[in-house]
């Protein structure tokens, strides 16, 4: 059976990228530096893939001079949250950005928020309260 492992994304500043992703819950599941390549990947996510979550793939190219472009085909990474205000304040007295406020989506119920990495990638927070009994397993 096939199964949905990682999305990449290059960053700048892979500290200031990490200290962001712990933000939203977020950690550190591997690390890979490769020297003769002169770039290390970082693997992000709430669990391992072994249990079914994907992740994110954060790419840090060390000889990197200029600002990486976002891209207009990109959207967003989508993230289950139990409290989207309560994430979006986390976020922001983390010094990140907030793009949308807590609030419904337009036409529905559902409450979502969008934030932005410190690479400019966009995050939609959704409010999935659940959420918080599976970050507790």
């Amino acid at each position: 059976m096939s199964s949905f492992l990682h999305t990449m994304v290059r960053v700048r500043d892979l500290d200031r990228s990490l200290s962001f992703y712990n933000l939203l819950g977020m950690r550190e599941l591997r690390r890979t530096e490769v020297r003769e390549g002169r770039y290390t990947l970082v693997f992000i996510g709430f669990a391992d893939n072994k249990n079914g979550q994907a992740e994110i793939e954060l790419t840090y190219n060390w000889d990197q001079k200029n600002d990486y472009e976002v891209g207009t085909g990109f959207g967003h990474f989508a993230i289950g949250v139990p409290n989207v205000a309560d994430a979006v304040e986390k976020v922001r007295l983390g010094g990140g950005k907030v793009t949308r406020e807590a609030g419904p989506v337009k036409f529905g119920t559902t409450v979502i928020a969008f934030v932005e990495d410190p690479d400019g990638y966009k995050m939609e927070l959704i409010e999935k309260p659940e959420a918080s009994e599976a970050h507790s397993e």
